[in-house]
C-alpha cells in the first residue's frame, strides 16, 4: 500500500487496495512455486508492470504515463521524477470524530490503520516505508491510550502533534541523505555515514561497522528508488543482526530490541550514542609518527581512510561529520603529497597543529553565531543573515531568501541552547540540510557561479564554502523602483509580526538594489523605517506623511 500510493499519490484507497491484492496475491502464489514464469521479476517490475496496466493512468497523470514506454531502471527513476512532497491535491489524513473513533479502531483496526498508512505515505512520497509503519504504531499506541480518557480529542489532539512532527523531522533528514547519496555518490555517502556509525557505535570493533555501513547503504539506495519492500526487509533484517549482537554495538539499544519488529528500527535508529570508550590511545603513533604511513595509505588508499575515519570518529562525538570528513581530506592530501617526498615524517610534522586550527576555526564560527543570537535575539540575528546571505545571492526571490533566512535561524535557536558538545554537530549537520535545500533549488533555477560551485564541489566543504562566499561581483542590480517604497496606513494597523516583515523584505529589497552598502547605511536605513512607521501613524493623514517620508 505504501509503495502505490507514493508513486499514484492521486489514486483513492479503494482503487489501490485492488493494485495491493493482485501484489499479494502473485505473493502467495511465487511462495507456492517459485519456478512460476511471473515470479522470476524484480519486485520495483512487479510494481511498476502493475502501475503501467491501470486504466486512463493518463487521464489521471498526464505525462507521467510516458515512464512506462521505458526500460528499468530508467523507467523507475522517471515515475520518481513524478513523486511531489506534501501536494496540494492531497488532503492530509483526517481522523474520524472522536466520538467514533474509538469504536471504529476496536471494530476495523486494520481498515482504520490502513488508511492513516494510505494518507501518510501519499503525502510524504519520499518517506521510507518501515518509518510510515512506525508512525502507524505510534498512532495505534495513541488510540490505545487516549480512548480510555474522558476528553479523548484533546488526548489524540496532543499525541497526533508530536507524531506529525517526528513525521516531518525524519521525512527532512532521509530526502537529504537520498539527496546525498544521488549528488555525491555511493563513496561520500558511504564516508559520511561511517563518522556517524563510529561516533554512535563507539565500543563496536572497525569490522563490525563496515558490516552495518554495507547493509545501510543498501537500505538507502532502495529506499531512496523507492523499492519500499525490499528495503523495509532488508532494514528488518540488519536490526535483527544489530540486536543479537548488542553488546558488541551498543549499551543503549537494549530497550529497543525488546519492541516489535515495526517499532524496532526507528528506535535503534533514534537511540543515544553509546558512552565514549576510555583510555583510548593517542591516534598520533598510528597515523602521524608510525613508520609505515604512507606505506599503509599506498597499500589501500580507501580502506586505510576508512580506519582513520572509524578511529577519529569514535574519539569525537562532539564534531561533526563534515567536519571530521574535512580533517580526513585534508590528512589525505597531506599524505599524497608528503609520501612522495624523501623525508614524510618531517613534512606532515605540522599536521597535529594544522588539525587543531582547523577545528577552532569551525568551533568559533558557531561560537560567534550563538553570541550573536544570544545577545542581540531572534529579530536582529535573522536580519544579520539576510544582509549577509543576500549579498552573496541577490538573485534569489525575497520571500525564497527570508525562507532561507528563517530556517538558518529556527537552527540557532535549536543548537546555540544544546550543552557545548552537541553544539557542534548539530548547527553544521541543520545548517547541511538547510544547504541541500537550497542547492536542490539552484539545480532548477541556478542562481549564480559562486552558489554552484558550493553546491557541486564538495560535500564536506559546502557549509565552510557558503560561510567563506563574498558578494557577487557579477549582479546587475535591477533599475531603482519607487514602488518599493510606497507604505500605506496598513502598516499602522499590521501586528508587530507583519510590521517585521514589512521591515525584513524593505530590506532584502534595498541590498539587492545596493549590494555594496555598508553596515552603517543599512543601519540608518533600518532605524529611518521605524522613526517613520512611529511618527506617520500618529498622524492624521498617514498616507502624505509617508509620501514625505
Amino acid at each position: 500500500m505504501i509503495t502505490f500510493a507514493q508513486y499514484l499519490q492521486r489514486c483513492s484507497y479503494d482503487g489501490l487496495s485492488k493494485l495491493v491484492k493482485d501484489v499479494v496475491d502473485l505473493a502467495q502464489k511465487c511462495v507456492a512455486n517459485e519456478d512460476a514464469p511471473e515470479c522470476t521479476k524484480s519486485l520495483p517490475s512487479i510494481f511498476l508492470d502493475e502501475i503501467c496496466q491501470v486504466e486512463k493512468l493518463r487521464d489521471s497523470y498526464g505525462a507521467m504515463a510516458d515512464c512506462c514506454s521505458k526500460a528499468d531502471p530508467e523507467r523507475n527513476y522517471c515515475f520518481l521524477s513524478f513523486k511531489v512532497p506534501q501536494p496540494d491535491f492531497v488532503q492530509p489524513y483526517q481522523r474520524p470524530a472522536s466520538d467514533v473513533i474509538c469504536t471504529e479502531y476496536r471494530d476495523n483496526r486494520v481498515s482504520l490503520l490502513g488508511h492513516f498508512i494510505y494518507a501518510v505515505a501519499r503525502r510524504n512520497p519520499f518517506l521510507y516505508a518501515p518509518t510510515i509503519l512506525s508512525l502507524a504504531a505510534d498512532y495505534e499506541h495513541a488510540l490505545e491510550s487516549c480512548c480510555k480518557e474522558t476528553d479523548i480529542n484533546a488526548c489524540l489532539d496532543e499525541k497526533a502533534a508530536a507524531i506529525k512532527a517526528k513525521a516531518k523531522k525524519i521525512s527532512v533528514m532521509q530526502h537529504y541523505s537520498c539527496g546525498i547519496l544521488q549528488t555525491f555518490g555511493e563513496r561520500t555517502f558511504q564516508a559520511d555515514k561511517l563518522v556517524l556509525l563510529s561516533q554512535k557505535y563507539s565500543h563496536a570493533p572497525f569490522s563490525e561497522i563496515l558490516k552495518l555501513l554495507q547493509g545501510i547503504t543498501g537500505v538507502y539506495r532502495e529506499c531512496c528508488e523507492g523499492d519500499m519492500v525490499e528495503c523495509m526487509d532488508d532494514r528488518a533484517e540488519l536490526i535483527t543482526y544489530m540486536c543479537s549482537k548488542q553488546e558488541v554495538f551498543s549499551s543503549k539499544i537494549k530497550d529497543c530490541c525488546q519492541k516489535p519488529i515495526v517499532e524496532r528500527s526507528q528506535c535503534v535508529i533514534e537511540a543515544d550514542f553509546d558512552d565514549k570508550p576510555e583510555d583510548l590511545p593517542s591516534l598520533v603513533e598510528k597515523y602521524i609518527h608510525d613508520k609505515e604511513v604512507c606505506k599503509s595509505f599506498e597499500a589501500g588508499h580507501d580502506a586505510f581512510l576508512s580506519e582513520f575515519i572509524y578511529d577519529y570518529s569514535r574519539r569525537h562525538p562532539e564534531l561533526s561529520t563534515q567536519l571530521i570528513l574535512r580533517i580526513t581530506k585534508g590528512y589525505e592530501t597531506l599524505l599524497e603529497k608528503c609520501c612522495k617526498t624523501d623525508n614524510p615524517a618531517e613534512c606532515y610534522g605540522h599536521a597535529v597543529e594544522d588539525l587543531n586550527k582547523h577545528i577552532k576555526e569551525t568551533q568559533d564560527v558557531v561560537k560567534t553565531n550563538c553570541e550573536l543570537l544570544t545577545t542581540h535575539g531572534e529579530a536582529d540575528f535573522l536580519k544579520a543573515l539576510l544582509i549577509r546571505y543576500t549579498k552573496k545571492m541577490p538573485q534569489v526571490s525575497t520571500d525564497t531568501l527570508l525562507e532561507i533566512g528563517q530556517k538558518m535561524t529556527d537552527v540557532g535557536t535549536k543548537c546555540c541552547h544544546l550543552p557545548e558538545d552537541r553544539r557542534l554537530p548539530c548547527s553544521e549537520g541543520y545548517l547541511s540540510i538547510v544547504i541541500q535545500d537550497m542547492c536542490r533549488r539552484q539545480e532548477t533555477t541556478p542562481v549564480n557561479d559562486n552558489v554552484s560551485h558550493c553546491c557541486s564541489d564538495s560535500y564536506a566543504y559546502r557549509r565552510p564554502c557558503f560561510t567563506a562566499m563574498g558578494v557577487d561581483t557579477k549582479y546587475v542590480p535591477p533599475p531603482f523602483d519607487p514602488e518599493m517604497f510606497s507604505f500605506d496606513e496598513k502598516l499602522c494597523t499590521a501586528s508587530p509580526a507583519e510590521r517585521d516583515l514589512g521591515h525584513m523584505k524593505l530590506l532584502v529589497n534595498l541590498i539587492k538594489r545596493k549590494p555594496q552598502m555598508t553596515e552603517e547605511q543599512i543601519k540608518t536605513i533600518a532605524d529611518g523605517f521605524t522613526a517613520m512607521v512611529d511618527k506617520c501613524c500618529k498622524q492624521s493623514d498617514i498616507e502624505t506623511c509617508f509620501g514625505e517620508e
